[in-house]
Protein backbone atom coordinates (compact mmCIF):
# COMPACT_ATOMS: atom_id res chain seq x y z
CA UNK A 1 0.00 0.00 0.00
CA UNK A 2 1.41 3.35 -0.96
CA UNK A 3 1.14 6.12 1.59
CA UNK A 4 -0.69 9.26 0.44
CA UNK A 5 0.35 11.37 3.41
CA UNK A 6 3.76 13.10 3.30
CA UNK A 7 6.01 12.05 6.18
CA UNK A 8 7.22 15.56 7.11
CA UNK A 9 3.98 16.75 8.77
CA UNK A 10 3.66 13.39 10.53
CA UNK A 11 7.24 13.76 11.76
CA UNK A 12 6.28 17.21 13.07
CA UNK A 13 3.36 15.76 15.01
CA UNK A 14 5.60 13.15 16.61
CA UNK A 15 8.23 15.79 17.45
CA UNK A 16 5.73 18.08 19.17
CA UNK A 17 4.77 15.15 21.41
CA UNK A 18 8.28 13.75 21.89
CA UNK A 19 9.89 16.73 23.60
CA UNK A 20 13.64 16.18 23.71
CA UNK A 21 13.49 12.81 21.91
CA UNK A 22 14.57 12.33 18.33
CA UNK A 23 12.25 10.78 15.74
CA UNK A 24 13.26 8.06 13.30
CA UNK A 25 12.07 8.24 9.70
CA UNK A 26 10.58 4.76 10.15
CA UNK A 27 8.41 6.03 13.01
CA UNK A 28 7.00 8.81 10.83
CA UNK A 29 6.36 6.35 8.01
CA UNK A 30 4.64 3.84 10.31
CA UNK A 31 2.41 6.51 11.83
CA UNK A 32 1.56 7.86 8.36
CA UNK A 33 0.45 4.35 7.34
CA UNK A 34 -1.70 4.04 10.47
CA UNK A 35 -3.24 7.48 9.92
CA UNK A 36 -4.07 6.56 6.34
CA UNK A 37 -5.71 3.28 7.33
CA UNK A 38 -7.73 4.93 10.10
CA UNK A 39 -8.82 7.77 7.82
CA UNK A 40 -9.98 5.38 5.11
CA UNK A 41 -12.05 3.45 7.68
CA UNK A 42 -13.63 6.66 8.98
CA UNK A 43 -14.53 7.64 5.41
CA UNK A 44 -16.32 4.32 4.88
CA UNK A 45 -18.49 5.01 7.94
CA UNK A 46 -19.08 8.60 6.79
CA UNK A 47 -20.13 7.39 3.33
CA UNK A 48 -22.67 5.07 4.94
CA UNK A 49 -24.12 8.01 6.91
CA UNK A 50 -24.31 10.13 3.76
CA UNK A 51 -26.08 7.30 1.92
CA UNK A 52 -28.60 6.99 4.77
CA UNK A 53 -29.34 10.70 4.30
CA UNK A 54 -29.64 10.27 0.53
CA UNK A 55 -26.45 12.23 -0.25
CA UNK A 56 -23.40 11.50 -2.33
CA UNK A 57 -21.31 14.25 -0.77
CA UNK A 58 -19.62 13.59 2.56
CA UNK A 59 -20.03 16.43 5.04
CA UNK A 60 -18.28 17.23 8.32
CA UNK A 61 -21.31 15.98 10.24
CA UNK A 62 -20.84 12.54 8.64
CA UNK A 63 -17.58 12.38 10.59
CA UNK A 64 -19.34 13.46 13.79
CA UNK A 65 -17.95 17.01 13.63
CA UNK A 66 -20.23 19.95 14.31
CA UNK A 67 -17.64 22.75 14.50
CA UNK A 68 -14.96 22.71 11.80
CA UNK A 69 -11.63 24.31 12.71
CA UNK A 70 -9.74 26.70 10.45
CA UNK A 71 -7.63 25.01 7.80
CA UNK A 72 -4.60 27.06 8.92
CA UNK A 73 -4.74 25.42 12.36
CA UNK A 74 -3.95 22.00 10.90
CA UNK A 75 -0.53 20.39 10.61
CA UNK A 76 -1.69 17.69 8.22
CA UNK A 77 -2.21 18.86 4.63
CA UNK A 78 -5.79 18.65 3.37
CA UNK A 79 -5.15 17.41 -0.21
CA UNK A 80 -3.67 14.05 0.87
CA UNK A 81 -6.47 13.70 3.42
CA UNK A 82 -8.94 14.01 0.54
CA UNK A 83 -7.14 11.18 -1.29
CA UNK A 84 -7.12 9.09 1.90
CA UNK A 85 -10.87 9.63 2.30
CA UNK A 86 -11.43 8.33 -1.24
CA UNK A 87 -9.23 5.23 -0.95
CA UNK A 88 -11.96 2.77 0.05
CA UNK A 89 -15.20 4.49 -0.90
CA UNK A 90 -17.06 4.32 -4.19
CA UNK A 91 -16.18 6.90 -6.86
CA UNK A 92 -19.74 8.22 -6.80
CA UNK A 93 -19.02 9.97 -3.49
CA UNK A 94 -17.59 13.44 -3.19
CA UNK A 95 -15.82 14.77 -0.12
CA UNK A 96 -16.83 18.31 0.81
CA UNK A 97 -14.19 20.85 1.83
CA UNK A 98 -15.49 20.99 5.41
CA UNK A 99 -15.46 17.18 5.53
CA UNK A 100 -11.79 17.12 4.43
CA UNK A 101 -10.85 19.60 7.13
CA UNK A 102 -12.92 17.73 9.73
CA UNK A 103 -11.24 14.44 8.82
CA UNK A 104 -7.79 16.07 8.92
CA UNK A 105 -8.58 17.39 12.41
CA UNK A 106 -9.75 13.96 13.59
CA UNK A 107 -6.66 12.28 12.15
CA UNK A 108 -4.36 14.88 13.66
CA UNK A 109 -5.86 14.26 17.12
CA UNK A 110 -5.47 10.52 16.50
CA UNK A 111 -1.81 11.03 15.52
CA UNK A 112 -1.17 13.21 18.58
CA UNK A 113 -2.50 10.48 20.88
CA UNK A 114 -0.40 7.78 19.22
CA UNK A 115 2.72 9.98 19.12
CA UNK A 116 2.40 10.89 22.78
CA UNK A 117 2.11 7.24 23.78
CA UNK A 118 4.99 6.26 21.48
CA UNK A 119 7.19 8.88 23.11
CA UNK A 120 6.29 7.47 26.52
CA UNK A 121 7.21 3.98 25.31
CA UNK A 122 10.57 5.22 23.98
CA UNK A 123 11.35 6.89 27.30
CA UNK A 124 10.32 3.74 29.15
CA UNK A 125 12.73 1.75 26.98
CA UNK A 126 15.39 4.32 27.94
CA UNK A 127 15.92 5.37 24.33
CA UNK A 128 16.52 8.83 22.96
CA UNK A 129 14.66 8.16 19.70
CA UNK A 130 11.03 7.39 18.95
CA UNK A 131 11.11 4.42 16.61
CA UNK A 132 8.60 2.54 14.45
CA UNK A 133 8.49 -0.21 17.07
CA UNK A 134 7.07 2.31 19.55
CA UNK A 135 4.18 3.04 17.16
CA UNK A 136 3.68 -0.69 16.55
CA UNK A 137 3.77 -1.44 20.29
CA UNK A 138 1.13 1.20 20.93
CA UNK A 139 -1.24 -0.54 18.52
CA UNK A 140 -0.38 -3.97 19.89
CA UNK A 141 -1.28 -2.77 23.38
CA UNK A 142 -4.32 -0.63 22.69
CA UNK A 143 -6.10 -1.99 19.63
Amino acid sequence: MSVELPFAPVDGIIRRNAGELRVSADAAEELARRIQSHGAELAIDAAERATEDGRKTLMASDFGVEQVIAREDLTLPVAPIDRIARLRIDDRYRVGVDARIALADILEDYADNVASAAATLARHADRRTVQAEDIETYFALFE
